[in-house]
């Protein structure tokens, strides 16, 4: 990585440019897609959750909005991140699937003793899968039952009679489906293909330089260990890869030092780092918000310590000048913030952003404010 500090700010400054790259502050324009492209990924794990996450980063913005992108194929879930279902976009979602099949973990002895499926029987398996899907979505057990249908593969009933998932991982990494429309409660699988924005798993090396300079553009100022979190924890990318594509991208960044810890940035994005201004917006997040889960929760300048336990409890986050200071939860017209510092809430701006919250979920909230 770059050596040798260039430049020096405060953390007030690195996070208020942070939260301009996240659309936060200010809030911005972008389009649904272009705002999970912003963040890399989206969590899906709720998609209340997930809608929220997009929508307080847009200016004018409606309900069912991230859902009909979904449908328009702008954005595709798949399974991602920690092994946890995300919203990326088509375009570079095969970045990160690149990374994410680095691994091959369906090559295990493990996994060919579990599957009776060794090495040379995927790209055969994955056809298989493929054709399954050509006439359009279907269930898990629609699925199930098309595959086990074939000879080959019909020792893999008892798998889709009991858990399929681990199985069906591999199959979205290696971009051959993605999730498709629910029917009800039931998910859907469907081809990634025929998406035409898909723009297919990437090169590995070309996929890992990509994925590490949009850390930087996006949760800079960052370290390796950040990237190590991102991209090796979360998609099992490899350490050793990882110290290759930082060492390919290092005339792109610059070191920073903040407040004496060194740190990097894209060189093109410097002079907006130097002119960032600290800022006191007060922001409601939706709990998994990828402002928290980007850097790690353990990123103390975001997540103070004592903060931590109700963050990764998924709580929702209240953030001030980025820093999380408390959590919020709402009834049917109580907005309800749990102050976690020591120091008085600034009420005024709280109430202003909860007017803001009431205005994206469509209902009236008193806020209320208490301590821990």
């Amino acid at each position: 990585m770059a050596s040798g500090t260039e430049v020096s700010v405060t953390w007030p400054q690195a996070l208020a440019w942070r939260a301009e790259r996240h659309l936060l502050s200010p809030v911005g324009e972008l389009p649904v897609a272009d705002v999970v492209r912003r963040l890399g990924a989206v969590l899906s794990m709720d998609e209340s959750l997930a809608e929220l996450a997009v929508r307080v980063r847009r200016r004018r913005s409606a309900p069912g909005e991230l859902a009909r992108a979904f449908a328009a194929g702008e954005v595709i879930k798949v399974f991602a991140f920690r092994g946890s279902v995300h919203y990326l976009t088509p375009e570079d979602g095969g970045a990160y699937l690149a990374l994410r099949c680095a691994g091959r973990q369906w090559e295990l002895p493990s996994w060919q003793d579990y599957y009776g499926l060794t090495p040379s029987d995927w790209p055969r398996f994955r056809e298989a899968v493929r054709d399954a899907l050509s006439d359009g979505p279907r269930t898990v057990a629609e699925l199930g039952a098309a595959l086990t249908s074939r000879a080959a593969y019909r020792h893999l009933g008892p798998v889709f009679d009991d858990d399929p998932w681990t199985l069906l991982k591999p199959l979205t990494w290696q971009g051959d489906m993605s999730f498709g429309p629910p029917r009800g409660r039931r998910p859907t699988f469907q081809r990634l293909d025929h998406d035409p924005r898909w723009a297919g798993v990437w090169d590995l090396d070309d996929a890992g330089r990509y994925a590490v300079t949009q850390y930087f553009g996006t949760y800079g100022p960052a370290d390796a260990d950040h990237v190590g979190y991102w991209l090796g924890n979360g998609l099992s990318a490899g350490a050793k890869r990882l110290r290759g594509w930082l060492a390919d991208v290092q005339d792109r960044l610059v070191a920073v030092d903040v407040e004496g810890g060194r740190r990097h940035v894209l060189r093109e994005d410097v002079d907006s780092l130097l002119a960032a201004r600290p800022s006191t917006v007060v922001r409601f997040l939706p709990g998994h918000d990828q402002w928290v889960i980007g850097p790690g929760t353990k990123e103390s300048h975001v997540v103070p310590p004592d903060h931590r336990t109700p963050v990764t409890r998924k709580s929702n986050p209240v953030t001030v000048g980025g820093v999380v200071r408390g959590t919020w939860a709402t009834t049917a017209d109580t907005l309800t913030v749990t102050w976690l510092d020591p120091g008085p809430p600034p009420r005024e701006d709280l109430e202003t952003e909860a007017d803001r919250l009431a205005g994206i979920l469509g209902r009236p909230l008193r806020c209320v404010v208490g301590a821990a």
